[in-house]
């Protein structure tokens, strides 16, 4: 095979390796795609909530840009191939570094969401496209005639387009009316469906309950309970530090988050005691919260925040669907995610039973 054949079967691979990295980490929404990025992937780094934001549309702009560059006879030798082939070893440092921290688990992100792959796996990628791209160095001629200000003007470009397509956005919760606690706990004695249509403002409704007739049960029940603490979920949901409550992250579009959600409300219906669900969903899709509802069978009280402040909430190294177990604010079991701490029904109908004295030992 001739070296100019040759030379362009590496290029066309090397190119479309690059670019695909960059489409994936803007999978399957860019402003989504690009805020779970910087959560999961450079806040651990250390960066700052006002520097991960333009740190990471940069980089996916360097990304495309050398995806383009890398079929453009321009500097090719001089400046683009070194840069790409720095790229990748910074890659490979990081990628090596947390392996040794962490150990060989989770999504490198690399490719986002699309493509999960672990650090090892990234790292053996990037070291055969090193190869690739020293291989392509010794098969091309030496640069010719070249134009800097075209190199210049793609990877700003490229740049610019990312913050086009994913522009920074304030980080603000946005707060929707949930149905009140009230409704809720009719739901449970009678039929949930005639309470869909009507919406009460949390804020009317009164967040502690009315004591139990039997005043000696009631005394026993309060003592066989934990201290009351501050959760910190007040602010979405007035009265949830009080008694039993179960407080889940959703993402309305997340095929396993509604599986969750249905399972909780067949639960409820089957225990009248069952503690109230309350939700915190991701601004993510959020026009699919009504099919969301419907395929559970109910709705839950909700609120609804930023993607960034969602994934700070559910917390670092955890995805969805997040389910916690708060009592009086103390929080005695949070499963999260599809994998090994994923929600686990038969083992939650047994703890929500479970005395004060129980769950402590």
């Amino acid at each position: 095979m001739k070296k100019e054949y040759l030379s362009w079967i590496l290029r066309l691979i090397i190119s479309a390796l690059f670019i695909l990295s960059a489409v994936a980490k803007l999978y399957p929404s860019p402003y989504f795609a690009i805020s779970t990025f910087e959560v999961k992937q450079l806040y651990t780094l250390g960066f700052s909530e006002s520097v991960a934001p333009y740190f990471s549309r940069i980089l996916i702009g360097i990304e495309f840009a050398l995806g383009i560059l890398i079929l453009i006879n321009h500097h090719l030798k001089k400046i683009t191939i070194p840069a790409t082939i720095a790229l990748l070893a910074i890659f490979i440092i990081h990628l090596s570094y947390e392996t040794f921290i962490s150990g060989n688990s989770g999504n490198c992100g690399c490719f986002g969401e699309l493509i999960p792959m672990t650090p090892v796996e990234a790292i053996i990628k990037n070291i055969i496209a090193i190869g690739l791209l020293i291989w392509l160095f010794k098969l091309l001629p030496a640069d010719g005639k070249s134009n800097f200000c075209l190199l210049k003007s793609v990877t700003l470009g490229c740049i610019l387009c990312l913050f086009m397509v994913a522009p920074i956005r304030p980080i603000t919760e946005i707060a929707e009316e949930p149905i009140s606690e009230i409704q809720e706990n009719l739901g449970v004695i009678a039929d949930s469906t005639a309470l869909l249509t009507t919406e009460v403002p949390i804020k009317e409704v009164p967040t502690t309950e009315v004591p139990s007739v039997e005043a000696p049960n009631r005394e026993k029940k309060t003592e066989d309970a934990p201290k009351k603490v501050k959760s910190g979920y007040e602010k979405y949901f007035p009265g949830i530090d009080t008694d039993k409550k179960i407080l889940c992250y959703f993402v309305p579009g997340c095929d396993h988050c509604m599986d969750t959600a249905k399972e909780l409300n067949e639960m409820r219906k089957k225990d009248k005691n069952f503690p109230p669900v309350y939700v915190i969903f991701m601004n993510e899709e959020p026009e699919k919260i009504p099919t969301f509802f419907e395929f559970a069978g109910t709705k839950f009280p909700y609120k609804m925040i930023d993607v960034i402040p969602f994934w700070t909430e559910l917390g670092s190294g955890r995805d969805t669907p997040g389910v916690k177990y708060l009592w009086n604010g103390n929080e005695f079991k949070y499963y999260d995610g599809i994998n090994e701490n994923k929600f686990n029904g038969t083992e939650f109908k047994k703890l929500i039973k479970k005395s004060y004295s129980e769950l402590k030992k």
